[in-house]
């Protein structure tokens, strides 16, 4: 009765693994998805920009919530939108150059106090949002309003510039990425099992399949697993009405 009750366990514990890694967490994968085509940093105070071609704004909110649901997001805009992901503020806007495209800015929260008009973030995010953003800090952050509209409302740190080899290695990281394959953070994120199957491992540089096993007392192995431990029954003889301890006399 135990030992089912152990297996039970066991098998409830491998699917809420299961679940997690194809939630995912933290923000969305932008990293791989559409190409990096400026960086503004300072320290911790950075701010990423991506092109999203022939999407509109509201498509790409949609694509970004379907995949992660943020913890804040505007009112659907064809023109502007803001989703939040924890520390993360994703600034969505359509590219006046080139209407049908558009801007994906991803601004650390660093980034968010030091430049962005406060008065300004009032339409599209909450008013607790805003009060802890800015009510730590002496100012009210700076005059930005956006990548769109940076060279009348300037940030009021660091200049926008094409993104370096550097800069795209230490972009936003990702979480699950749009091809189906589950990926890890810190992990080597272009491999899968074979098939692409999330149950068979690739073979190893000799050919062979490798396995994870799993020993019963070993460190690292079941959960729920104990060493059994050794146990003799001790000999004993007769004699003379005498019951003798084999060892002992």
């Amino acid at each position: 009765m135990k030992e089912r009750s152990f297996l039970s366990i066991k098998i409830i514990l491998a699917l809420s693994l299961f679940v997690s890694l194809l939630s995912g967490c933290g923000a969305p994968n932008i990293q791989d998805t559409y190409p990096l085509e400026s960086v503004n940093r300072d320290g911790n105070a950075t701010s990423y920009v991506y092109r999203a071609a022939d999407k509109s704004v509201t498509d790409v909110a949609d694509e970004l919530m379907s995949g992660q649901t943020p913890d804040q997001s505007s009112p659907p805009d064809t023109q502007r939108m803001f989703l939040v992901y924890g520390d993360e503020y994703y600034h969505l806007q359509q590219d006046p150059e080139q209407p049908a495209d558009t801007l994906i800015e991803i601004d650390s929260k660093e980034y968010v106090q030091r430049n962005y008009d406060s008065s300004f973030l009032q339409g599209y995010l909450t008013a607790v949002l805003i009060g802890n953003l800015f009510d730590s800090m002496s100012g009210s952050g700076g005059n930005y309003r956006g990548y769109t509209s940076k060279d009348v409302h300037k940030p009021a740190a660091g200049n926008y510039k094409k993104p370096t080899n550097q800069d795209k290695k230490i972009a936003p990281p990702m979480t699950v990425d749009r091809s189906g394959k589950i990926t890890r953070r810190g992990g080597d994120s272009t491999r899968t099992g074979i098939g692409g199957s999330l149950f068979k491992r690739d073979p190893d540089s000799a050919g062979n399949s490798s396995r994870g096993t799993i020993k019963r007392g070993e460190s690292g192995g079941g959960l729920f697993d104990s060493p059994k431990k050794s146990y003799n029954k001790p000999k004993t003889r007769m004699g003379s009405g005498k019951v003798f301890r084999r060892g002992r006399r």
